[in-house]
């Protein structure tokens, strides 16, 4: 007996070369009043599910003072200062897609939509940080990896997810790790923000260079910290693309990609403090200096692995091409389709419920 394809029905597999019409019985499609009213009903579910979770964390950020908070020149200048490393790095994996070039509508989206999903994060761990306090230190370890470190890249991969994922220009599975470090950059700056604005005093601050060392430097602890967002979601992001074209294997990719970066991310706010002293005291170097360093090795480490994934995609694709490295401009430079094109439309209700 001959092997039959797991996404067809055993009708529609024994008469895949008749002309019978299994309209249905074994297959689907609009044909009715009735198959219309579902089409629709279902397209307005979807989008309507998706604009309550927008509505519903803008109404987080304005209830928690994110808005008032940027509108503050001195912490908008030392937000947007902060974010510069992870801009950096986010630019580094937007150059390393081979394919070709994201529409800025696209990129422009998922960093909104992560300034606005990160709210949720914000709610979780602050109600569950409560839970953990009484556990002292054992407590503090498993409130980062059962909670910071899951919830946080779970919201970061929701704002792809929410309107990048489904658009057809999502056209490559390397597109994911791109669309996850924008997320993750938008995630950096409005936590980044929310951190400053904590340990200033606006009242005290003029626009200057001086900003830099307010609030005990804290501009500089973001601006170290913000990169590794951009690199733990851009792994959960690259996973993402891997399981929007292995459909059957969906769900377990993308948890595969989301367990990676949550354990990536806990691991390191689990060891920042004990490295970073363990590097004074073996060096004599002050705290911010020590800190640097410490980032720098643990995500020079993490940022380095993820770059080579992204550059074995890379070389895959262009020998797949008949090409090299140096068609990379090529490559990218290849007729992207019209930004302004609708989104496709997602093929099934279950995929916005994963």
């Amino acid at each position: 007996m001959g092997t039959m394809s797991s996404r067809e029905d055993p009708i529609q597999a024994a008469v895949d070369d008749d002309d019978r019409d299994l309209y249905d019985v074994a297959t689907w499609e609009e044909r009715t009043s009735l198959d219309g009213l579902a089409v629709a009903l279902h397209w307005l579910f979807v989008r309507g599910a998706k604009l309550a979770v927008v509505l519903l964390a803008a109404l987080i950020l304005v209830s928690i003072g994110a808005i008032g908070v940027l509108s503050e020149p001195p912490i908008a200048f030392l937000t947007l200062l902060s974010a510069i490393p992870a801009l950096g790095l986010t630019g580094y994996v937007w150059y390393s897609d081979v394919t070709t070039s994201e529409p800025l509508s696209l990129l422009v989206a998922t960093f909104l939509l992560a300034v606005l999903t990160a709210t949720f994060a914000a709610v979780v761990n602050g109600l569950a940080q409560g839970l953990f306090a009484p556990l002292g230190g054992l407590g503090l370890l498993l409130f980062f990896y059962l909670v910071v470190g899951p919830v946080e890249e779970t919201v970061k991969l929701l704002a792809v997810r929410l309107y990048a994922y489904t658009d057809k220009r999502f056209d490559a599975v390397i597109d994911g790790a791109v669309y996850g470090a924008v997320a993750g950059l938008g995630f950096a700056t409005i936590e980044n923000s929310l951190y400053i604005a904590r340990n200033v005093e606006i009242a005290d601050l003029t626009l200057g260079i001086a900003l830099v060392g307010a609030g005990d430097g804290i501009a500089g602890i973001r601006a170290l910290a913000g990169p590794g967002h951009v690199i733990y979601s851009a792994y959960a992001g690259y996973y993402l693309g891997l399981a929007k074209f292995n459909p059957e294997n969906r769900g377990p990719i993308i948890i595969k990609g989301l367990l990676i970066a949550a354990v990536i991310h806990a691991t390191y706010n689990a060891t920042a403090g004990f490295g970073t002293a363990t590097i004074m005291a073996g060096t004599g170097l002050p705290f911010l200096a020590a800190f640097a360093l410490f980032v720098v090795l643990y995500q020079g480490f993490f940022g380095g692995i993820l770059l080579r994934k992204l550059w074995q995609y890379r070389t895959v694709y262009l020998e797949t091409r008949g090409g090299t490295g140096a068609e990379t401009a090529a490559g990218r430079a290849n007729a992207d389709e019209d930004p302004t094109e609708p989104e496709a439309a997602e093929p099934e209700l279950t995929e916005f419920e994963e």
